[in-house]
């Protein structure tokens, strides 16, 4: 299977690298991921490994990001915009246009996803594992 598109696992790893020093100095996703994140090396590791898997296809993630996110209890809609323009702009400054490019529209398709499940989360609907609603 071929990669969504041009970029090498290397480039993966330096992107994530670059985007979590930039999240722990924002000032407002800084702390929420220091609320969450103890040991950044392996958070990144971590989520190098889901986005192998989402962009190489390549089977080293097994994790759940929507039920992380919803879970999380202080990540917000409003997170969100702001996390991919920071994401975007660390594509920007690392990758080729076109890998960042390609990149990006994954990025947002995936934030957009994962911002619905937490606004989904704040008006009350049941948690993505919780089952079929019971009828009465």
């Amino acid at each position: 299977m071929l990669a969504r598109f041009d970029i090498t696992p290397e480039q993966i790893d330096q992107v994530v690298t670059v985007f979590y020093a930039a999240i722990r100095r924002h000032e407002v996703l800084g702390p929420v991921f220091g609320n969450h994140v103890t040991d950044w090396p392996a958070h990144e590791e971590k989520i190098a490994r889901f986005w192998k898997k989402a962009i190489l296809y390549r089977p080293v993630y097994d994790g759940n990001p929507m039920r992380v996110h919803m879970a999380a209890g202080d990540v917000r809609a409003e997170h969100f915009p702001l996390w991919l323009a920071l994401f975007d702009e660390t594509l920007r400054r690392t990758l080729p246009p076109e890998t960042a490019a390609g990149w990006s529209g994954l990025a947002h398709r995936i934030g957009r996803g994962l911002r619905l499940g937490v606004e989904d989360l704040r008006e009350g609907a049941p948690a993505p594992d919780a089952g079929p609603p019971r009828l009465r």
